[in-house]
């Protein structure tokens, strides 16, 4: 197992396999590096180099009692980055993993970095007078408790059925279960992410973004995507039919074609 470590002492798990240009993948909250199995075997084939990082808190990476900030998760990603000394890498973040390479390249641009790709993750949690697509239910009369017992239950219930059909699959890759992580003590790391914006982010972003969404995801509304192309000319969107949340295990296989054309495109 490869771990490094972080500039206040933690120790993160992440692997390095492959070849060519590099791709990056950062899981969201509570999910491990595991989860991306299914796109890091697609990325190895279409010949790139692939890394996936646990962040802090999550799968194989130590839980300290303390950095529940998306600002010090993007300070661990630079720290990642550095230390590997990786240039010209793609980013592609599920979730807050998409939130965690905002917050890293508001504190450290993007210098490093080819383009990036998020995975069904709204620049803006909050809904608001002039930002309609947050999280369903996520309003300033309700941020203080919102999270307080986890990621509560929005009444959209995406694709369970297709869900556990792509957890099979990856399961079937792995040869076990993914490692799991425990959201509860990662609980002012959640309410963090839910009061940040990224939009100011998002629009000066310097290199090529790619906006996926799930078109039924349980979070937040698709538009959130279209939004997001609005605020930076250098930005697309591709809304996936059929799909919650989980796009990774919801439609794997269109994820793994939507990410490789990606690539292609910045070749």
């Amino acid at each position: 197992m490869s771990t490094f470590r972080t500039s206040d002492g933690v120790s993160l798990h992440h692997t390095d396999d492959g070849s060519g240009p590099a791709v990056l993948l950062i899981a969201g909250f509570a999910a491990s590096a595991d989860t991306w199995e299914l796109q890091r075997r697609a990325l190895l084939a279409a010949g790139h180099r692939v890394l996936t990082l646990d962040r802090r808190g999550h799968g194989f990476s130590e839980t300290p009692a303390y950095g529940w900030r998306m600002s010090r998760h993007g300070k661990d990603l630079h720290d990642f980055l550095t230390t590997l000394d990786l240039r010209d890498v793609v980013l592609v973040g599920g979730s807050m993993g998409a939130s965690t390479i905002w917050a890293y390249h508001d504190l450290f641009g993007g210098d490093r970095v080819r383009g990036i790709v998020s995975v069904d993750q709204t620049p803006r949690m909050l809904n608001d007078g002039d930002w309609k697509h947050g999280f369903y239910g996520l309003t300033p009369d309700t941020i203080g408790t919102f999270f307080s017992g986890g990621v509560p239950d929005t009444g959209h219930p995406g694709h369970p059925s297709r869900t556990a059909e792509g957890l099979a699959r990856l399961v079937e890759a792995l040869g076990r279960p993914p490692q799991g992580s425990n959201w509860r003590a990662m609980r002012a790391l959640l309410q963090d992410h839910a009061s940040q914006d990224w939009r100011d982010v998002v629009a000066r972003v310097s290199v090529p973004s790619l906006f996926l969404a799930g078109r039924d995801s349980q979070f937040w509304p698709w538009t959130h995507a279209t939004a997001a192309t609005e605020l930076n000319e250098l930005a697309t969107a591709e809304i996936v039919d059929n799909c919650g949340h989980p796009m990774n295990l919801d439609q794997a296989d269109a994820v793994n074609e939507a990410l490789v054309t990606f690539l292609k495109s910045l070749a």
